[in-house]
């Protein structure tokens, strides 16, 4: 088995797996196994009430998340541009946390893609870092900062980024972060 379809099997089976992003190493589960988001969140340190990023290979895996997705915004994807859209109204508030918004993205990350692919399915995405720190930018960073937190990191490399991706609202076309 492939590295690849080993860190799928653990996503689909309710783990953590630590990938390669656009920026930095993110830490995914399965965004609907409430229990694989409880535990990535106390990993992380993170209040429940910053809700999560989700990634997705194509637009299609985002459809059980989002009511729709504008024209304007699926012009920018596959890319490092994360939107805040309308959820569907079965999307679970342990991903939304207090925001009114989804936060979504298209990962033109190869190895990213690959790995929601592969799961068959949009994950979260959030930053491999605990509460307060900097991202890990290295396999051996996350191993040294999360141990036996996570269940497996994919070998991988981050892309060029030199900053994480922006965010803006597709509602009002605020920017909430970078840009």
């Amino acid at each position: 088995m492939s590295a690849l379809e080993h860190a799928a099997r653990i996503l689909k089976q309710g783990g953590l797996v630590a990938y390669a992003t656009e920026y930095c190493f993110g830490l995914g589960c399965d965004p609907m196994n409430e229990r694989a988001v409880a535990r990535l969140l106390r990993a992380k340190r993170r209040p429940a009430a910053k809700g999560l990023i989700l990634i997705a290979a194509a637009i299609d895996q985002l459809a059980p998340y989002v009511a729709a997705i504008p024209a304007h915004v699926a012009a920018t994807w596959p890319g490092p541009y994360t939107w805040l859209l309308e959820p569907r109204a079965s999307v679970p508030r342990w991903i939304t946390g207090a925001h009114p918004r989804i936060a979504v993205r298209v990962t033109a990350h190869a190895q990213a893609a690959a790995l929601c692919r592969r799961a068959g399915m949009a994950i979260v995405s959030t930053s491999a870092n605990r509460a307060g720190q900097h991202p890990a930018r290295s396999h051996r960073e996350v191993l040294r900062r999360f141990g036996m937190d996570i269940d497996y990191v994919l070998p991988g490399r981050v892309g060029d980024l030199d900053a994480p991706t922006p965010i803006r609202d597709a509602v009002t076309g605020g920017s909430i972060r970078g840009d």
